[in-house]
């Protein structure tokens, strides 16, 4: 017979033993409340424990930097839109800075300032984090900039070479160029092992779609990053993403691999960070930028370098660009990143208007390093390529006033022109250096000057050809590092000049003439 006993332990026996599977878990949190929240800042109400530059969450995923502390109140950053952020919400520590993922997984991606994936592609799945902020190498840890980064762009390779660690700033008017060179230095990057980092700062959906194309078209996208905070995107996001895309290529650098980054553009980049200053109503300088705009910049381009061996080895060479304003590169923001970068590469209006595309002013630009990166064949070429240049532009100004000019002015000013019209390149030609350094030799020599102006691009295709074709052998040793003896040099012009003596060639010649 049942009793109530037995009863009662059959009816609630999985109810008990369900409970002594139950552990609950106690998650401790400090939650605050937002007073109010404007475009891209918030102000937060009830931590009594906050730090500078700290993480939190508001509700519905999105994040904040905790940036203007009082004692009552602290004001956010907000990393996203704030639409859906009303007064009286909760606010969550998180404890930690703002971390990204970092790792080949992002290879080929295109992620947002805070790493996430913006393709519709898979998740990713990191190797690690980082936090976007990190110290610079210390001066011990970096080698000397030596290693050349070869462009493809006779006028940069030739006059303005740029070194792997090295930071060479592009600035120029808008619409003249500047992304199309950043663009053209990572698709060069085919065959060299070097991982690339397009940041799109506060662009055009439409222009960041461009890019990515190009990239695409080009092989390039399954060794680059794109890293994208829109015009569209908060500018807290806009903010962080140079910082963030940096951690993520110190990543590889650290692991010994070279990596190119481009940040397009620093320009929007100080607008974003002086909105969100005036925002904080942090007290505003010269032009309305903060105190510290000078700071932001400085501390971001001091981590690209090159390492020495036993720190791994690797380098990091940044690309940035700004925009100048009516040829003004003496504005602000321009001469403060001149001031921290290693040389400039100057794209002048004037030049583009002409049709002297890419249009580098050569007079304008410069590289620090100069021609310690330059192959040595490279450098015996063209190592008086900048004065040759900056000559024949006096010279051409002079002879506008239409006086008398000797042979000798005439056949300078012959060959600065054909000079002239070799520096010219389309855009994504990429160029080898051997065939680079025959075409420089030739114009350089005199074998184009009895050609007119516009004969000088199929001329120069048939010297590149030649130079492909028929001398393998040097094209190896330039490449492998070795100098341009005499012998070499008289037998590149003398390949060079039949090359141009040839029956079709010379057909083509007439023809233009």
């Amino acid at each position: 017979m049942m009793t109530f006993d037995n009863l009662h332990v059959g009816l609630f026996a999985p109810l008990e033993d369900a409970l002594t599977r139950v552990s609950p878990a106690i998650e401790r949190a400090e939650i605050a409340h937002i007073v109010s929240v404007g475009n891209g800042v918030a102000q937060v109400a009830g931590f009594t424990d906050l730090r500078a530059d700290e993480l939190l969450a508001f509700s519905g995923g999105v994040m904040g930097i905790a940036s203007n502390l009082s004692e009552d109140r602290a004001q956010v950053i907000v990393l996203g839109a704030t639409m859906s952020l009303r007064p009286g919400d909760p606010v969550r520590r998180t404890g930690q800075v703002v971390y990204v993922p970092v790792g080949s997984a992002l290879i080929g991606r295109v992620v947002d300032a805070l790493g996430r994936p913006l393709d519709g592609g898979n998740p990713i799945d990191p190797e690690g984090f980082l936090p976007i902020e990190q110290p610079a190498p210390p001066i011990m840890h970096r080698a000397p900039v030596q290693v050349p980064l070869q462009t493809g762009i006779k006028a940069v390779d030739a006059a303005i070479p740029i070194g792997r660690g090295q930071r060479e700033l592009i600035l120029g008017d808008r619409q003249t160029g500047k992304t199309a060179i950043a663009v053209d230095a990572i698709l060069n990057q085919r065959d060299t092992g070097v991982i690339s980092i397009y940041c799109a700062i506060g662009q055009r959906a439409s222009a960041v779609a461009r890019v990515i194309q190009s990239l695409r078209e080009g092989d390039a996208m399954d060794r680059t990053i794109v890293v994208v905070a829109s015009g569209e995107d908060a500018p807290g996001l806009q903010f962080v993403a140079p910082y963030a895309a940096t951690s993520m290529a110190e990543h590889f650098m650290a692991e010994g691999r070279d990596v190119l980054i481009v940040y397009d553009d620093l320009t929007r980049h100080a607008r974003a960070y002086r909105e969100l200053s005036l925002l904080l109503r942090r007290p505003p300088g010269r032009e309305a930028y903060p105190g510290d705009i000078f700071y932001i910049h400085s501390r971001l381009l001091e981590r690209a370098t090159q390492l020495r061996e036993e720190h791994g080895g690797g380098s990091l060479t940044a690309l940035p660009v700004v925009e100048t304003q009516a040829q003004n590169i003496s504005a602000y923001i321009p001469t403060n990143l001149i001031s921290i970068t290693d040389g400039q590469v100057y794209l002048s209006p004037s030049l583009f208007e002409k049709g002297h595309l890419p249009a580098i002013d050569i007079g304008t630009s410069v590289s620090r390093v100069g021609g310690k990166v330059q192959l040595p064949a490279f450098r015996a070429v063209a190592g008086n390529l900048r004065l040759m240049y900056a000559q024949f532009e006096e010279l051409e100004t002079f002879a506008r006033f239409g006086t008398q000019l000797d042979a000798e002015t005439r056949r300078k000013l012959t060959r600065g022109v054909r000079v002239r019209e070799v520096l010219k390149q389309r855009e994504h030609d990429h160029i080898e250096v051997p065939e680079q350094i025959a075409t420089l030799l030739a114009a350089t020599e005199g074998l184009f000057d009895d050609l007119a102006p516009e004969a000088v691009a199929e001329a120069e295709r048939t010297v590149r050809e030649a130079m492909r074709s028929q001398a393998p052998g040097i094209c190896a040793r330039i490449v492998e590092g070795a100098k341009l003896d005499d012998e070499d040099r008289r037998a590149l012009i003398e390949l060079m000049r039949d090359a141009l003596s040839a029956p079709d060639q010379k057909g083509a010649d007439d023809g233009h003439a």
